[in-house]
């Protein structure tokens, strides 16, 4: 269970993960070491899985995001949650309820691109059996805050 000082950490981490741990203590009324130890229990407890930086997909050139529902033969699922892992265009795969076993965000160039992906790449791997997409025209939310849930 995440303490007062330990929720700060996170939220301020979540504005800002590349904060010093000088700056973060002083937003937070912590010395430098007992915040580095904190944020130290934190990444050992899996409260903090890691830091990275946010990247822009247009900036790099992926212009198409879409989602795509996807129903498999149910006896292939690890097969199939094994090849989209190490499928470099699907940028997240949920397991889900419903009429439908996965939803995975894919990014791709251009609608050649996903076109093809989805032809050639997603139709071919372990178990699917039907999948439709839907491309989205903007995005309004990404990355909300956890912390803001505590």
């Amino acid at each position: 269970m995440l303490d007062n000082k330990d929720k700060q950490i996170v939220s301020q981490l979540e504005e800002d993960g590349r904060l010093s741990f000088s700056t973060l203590g002083d937003a937070i009324g912590l010395s430098k070491t007992p915040c580095w130890n904190r944020v130290k229990t934190l990444q050992e407890q899996q409260v903090i899985t890691g830091f990275s930086a946010i990247l822009s997909p247009q900036a790099m050139g992926l212009n198409i995001r879409a989602l795509v529902n996807v129903v498999i033969d149910i006896g292939q699922h690890q097969a199939f949650e094994e090849a989209i892992i190490n499928h470099a265009s699907i940028r997240a795969c949920h397991a889900i309820t419903g009429e439908f076993d996965y939803v995975l965000e894919i990014l791709a160039k251009d609608i050649t691109d996903f076109d093809e992906l989805l032809r050639v790449d997603l139709s071919k791997l372990p178990g699917v059996l039907r999948f439709n997409t839907a491309i989205t025209t903007r995005l309004v939310k990404q990355n909300g805050h956890y912390s803001k849930m505590l």
